[in-house]
Parts: structure tokens; C-alpha cells; sequence
């Protein structure tokens, strides 16, 4: 069985000798800024592709974003938590519908809106109080 992406980018990281902190920390300034370049850079690489049409480059910037997020997750400890996290975030963004079982739609680029029952994820819950000052 092939191993998820959280994985393989685990494997880089202790290869490399990259952080995979144990429990969440941000409280390293280089890595957080390293972090958010890679991601900017990644971003910056999609636009280009999309600009330039180009759907090799669309896929190589979508899955270099995916590896470098993953590396966040890492890097900030944050990977033990990730997919509960994301069943949270998931939960909460299908609570957007409107009255009618809708989507609401923000009319100039489509966004989907907040509907009336829409709840805000509880992300703290995954994260210890003793967390939250590092």
C-alpha cells in the first residue's frame, strides 16, 4: 500500500533534516518564514501556469502546493491533527446551504456565502491550551 501524502513528505523531511515537531510550535521565526515564501512561491507559480494556460505547469504548482502545506503541517506539529481538522472545516462549510438547500453564491466570482445555519468550526478543540503560547 502506497503511503498518503503526509507521509512521503514526512520521509523528505527526516531524509532532508527537516522539522517534524512533535507537538504544535510556531514559535521558530525561519521556519515560519520559509514556510509561508515556499507557499507564496508555490502560488505564484499557479497563477503563472493559469495565465499562460499551461495545464503541466497547473498540475506541477497544485501538487508542489500540496507537498509544501503538507510540510507545514510538519513543521508546525500540526500533522497528528490535520485530518480531524479537515473533517471539522469539511462539517462547517456544508453547513453554508441557504434556507432552501441552496448554495450561496457571491455574484462576482461564485464564492460560496455563510447561509443562515451555518456554524464556525471549532479548531481549538485540537489544539492543548499548553499549545497555544508556543
Amino acid at each position: 500500500m502506497s503511503k498518503n501524502t503526509l507521509e512521503q513528505v514526512q520521509e523528505f523531511h527526516e531524509t532532508y533534516g527537516l522539522p517534524v515537531k512533535d507537538t504544535p510550535d510556531i514559535s521558530d521565526e525561519k521556519t515560519n518564514a520559509l514556510r509561508i515564501n515556499l507557499l507564496a512561491e508555490e502560488l505564484e507559480e499557479l497563477q503563472d501556469a493559469l495565465k499562460d494556460g499551461d495545464m503541466v505547469e497547473v498540475l506541477d504548482a497544485l501538487t508542489d502546493l500540496q507537498y509544501v502545506l503538507d510540510g507545514a503541517y510538519l513543521s508546525f506539529g500540526l500533522h497528528g491533527v490535520k485530518a480531524a481538522a479537515f473533517d471539522e472545516v469539511h462539517a462547517s462549510n456544508m453547513s453554508k446551504l441557504g434556507e432552501d438547500g441552496n448554495p450561496i453564491r457571491r455574484e462576482s466570482d461564485g464564492k460560496v456565502l455563510k447561509g443562515p445555519n451555518y456554524w464556525k468550526p471549532d479548531l481549538a478543540k485540537f489544539i492543548d491550551k499548553k499549545d497555544k503560547a508556543a
